[in-house]
Order: C-alpha cells, then sequence, then structure tokens
C-alpha cells in the first residue's frame, strides 16, 4: 500500500529554508509546518499544501511523494 508523505524534510535544507522561514512567508503555525516536516500529520489540509507551495514558488509535486508502507 501506498501513503503520502511529505518532502518538507529534504526541500527546505536542499533550499536554505527554515521550519520557521517557511511558517512567516506562509502564514501557517510553526507547529503546523513542524508536523509536516517530521511527517507525523494523518490527514492533509489541501489549504495549507497550497499555502507551503506558494510560499516556496515550487509545485505540489515538489513538496509531496508517493511512498511504500514500510
Amino acid at each position: 500500500m501506498k501513503r503520502v508523505r511529505v518532502k518538507l524534510d529534504k526541500y527546505l535544507p536542499a533550499h536554505n529554508i527554515t521550519r520557521y522561514e517557511l511558517a512567516r512567508r506562509s502564514g501557517i503555525k510553526f507547529q503546523t509546518i513542524d508536523g509536516y516536516y517530521k511527517n507525523t500529520v494523518v490527514r492533509y489540509d489541501a489549504v495549507n499544501l497550497g499555502k507551503i507551495a506558494e510560499a516556496l514558488d515550487c509545485g505540489i509535486e515538489d513538496i509531496l511523494e508517493l511512498v511504500d508502507e514500510p
């Protein structure tokens, strides 16, 4: 079975952006950004994902991937 994984843990360091900076740019609480970064979020909010992609000036495919369940 596959699941969606947010790739912020790879994307942010590669682009020299902190979680705090992303929270500021997107207007999303740091705790929410941290949950996406650590992949502890169970249900993804489409509005938040859109805000993150817009704040990073990237496509949604740049921050999401499908992975096999462990």
